[in-house]
């Protein structure tokens, strides 16, 4: 399906409602995430990119600088930066101040790992970032018993730490992110609560089966009560807890929830990866659902503006069961990617569709069910572990048991700092 040639761009509807132009796609994306880089401290078992080990052909700081120059001409509102953890590369506080300074704001998505006293100071007063960044820590229980168990030992302890060093420094409105499993959604509550107590709106977001949690998505997704228990849960909560667009497929259940109710897939938002390849959306890095390249002739502009899987799939769905359901106002579809890394068609049911559309295709293809396989695996045996109480980052090691043992597509060095110079926290 990978289509990299170009296609002219297309006219704006004119006088159209605001959902049709989000279906055809806007000029420059709302929200454009940015995975800076694979190298991560960390081996989370549900981890969407595979990350562990650095990739030696990620942007330089100069590329970096020229993608933040062009995202400014297409006036990109903000940029969400993920890994990987992204605060691991060297240039990651230049890229920051170099963003807002170029009028582009910025989300950053962290474990907490750099997030000391010192650096929490600096993002609550720094004249240079003018209120313009936003911190989201990462936690998957709201225990060390369940957090750590997928996202590795200390972990818990590591983003309670940062939420504490940003709410002492006066940092306003950090965001607290969860991915919903079917380990954590018991404890909704206590999410809210540490979020309440931290002066941090919770995110919920959804489990996808995409990198590696493509191999732990049948244990931890959502089973159909626990949907439900969620969907009552953002129902009573909803106006105070951020969704983004995870969570659409279950407005049919009968209530939109707040967010974004449609796949934003190259319309509204898509991916550049650390190497400066642009992917459809976060939860879809796979050769099928790649558009193009930063480096490219014409840039990150050219890609998103004329790439013909964009051009694609910001045409109408015509066909298709999903079209057929008196739900299809409603849930939109689903989750694109959720469909595509689960073996379903893109223009088939949801995987989780709340009707058990999705559990019947799924049963239908039966157990052994074919699976798109992941071109790339950036993962690694050995976790390198960043001690953030020491200044210049030395580096300690232990096994996890989760982490992933296949090899890499790309050449990318066991150690995730090597080429890098190392910095003060």
């Amino acid at each position: 399906m990978t289509i990299l040639a170009e296609r002219p761009a297309r006219s704006r509807p004119a006088g159209d409602t605001l959902l049709h132009q989000f279906e055809v796609g806007l000029d420059a994306p709302i929200c454009l995430t940015w995975e800076l880089t694979y190298a991560c401290n960390l081996a989370c078992v549900h981890c969407l990119s595979s990350s562990g080990r650095r990739d030696p052909s990620e942007l330089t700081t100069a590329q970096c600088e020229a993608v933040i120059d062009e995202l400014q001409r297409m006036q990109v509102f903000y940029v969400n930066i993920g890994g990987g953890e992204p605060t691991i590369r060297p240039d990651f506080w230049h890229l920051v101040e170099y963003a807002v300074a170029h009028q582009v704001g910025v989300k950053f998505s962290t474990n907490g790992l750099r997030i000391t006293r010192e650096r929490a100071d600096w993002l609550a007063n720094s004249p240079a970032l003018k209120g313009y960044v936003d911190v989201q820590i990462s936690l998957d229980g709201a225990s060390a018993a369940v957090n750590d168990r997928i996202r590795g030992e200390g972990s818990f302890s590591m983003a309670i730490n940062a939420l504490e060093n940003l709410n002492e420094a006066g940092f306003k409105d950090a965001k607290l992110s969860v991915v919903c499993t079917r380990e954590n959604v018991a404890q909704l509550d206590e999410f809210k609560a540490i979020a309440d107590r931290y002066g941090a709106t919770l995110r919920l977001t959804r489990l996808r089966p995409s990198g590696r949690g493509a191999d732990v998505w049948d244990e931890l997704h959502l089973r159909s009560e626990q949907q439900r228990t969620l969907f009552d849960w953002l129902v009573a909560n909803g106006e105070n807890v951020l969704t983004g667009d995870s969570f659409f497929h279950l407005s049919a259940l009968g209530h939109k929830l707040p967010g974004l109710n449609l796949c934003g897939a190259g319309r509204v938002v898509c991916l550049i990866d650390p190497v400066g390849d642009v992917y459809a959306c976060p939860f879809s890095i796979h050769e099928e659902f790649r558009a193009g390249n930063v480096l490219a002739d014409g840039g990150f502009g050219a890609v998103w503006q004329r790439s013909a899987l964009f051009s694609d799939l910001r045409s109408p769905q015509a066909d298709g069961q999903c079209t057929k359901c008196k739900s299809y106002d409603s849930c939109r579809g689903g989750c694109m990617a959720a469909k595509f890394f689960t073996g379903l068609p893109v223009d088939g049911p949801d995987p989780e569709c709340v009707k058990g559309y999705g559990e019947q295709a799924l049963n239908a293809l039966g157990p052994e069910r074919a699976r798109p396989q992941a071109t790339q695996d950036h993962s690694r045996r050995v976790v390198w572990r960043i001690r953030p109480d020491i200044e210049k980052g030395q580096l300690e090691t232990s096994v996890n048991s989760h982490a992933h043992i296949g090899a890499p597509n790309r050449m990318c060095e066991e150690d995730p700092l090597v080429g890098y110079t190392h910095e003060s926290a």
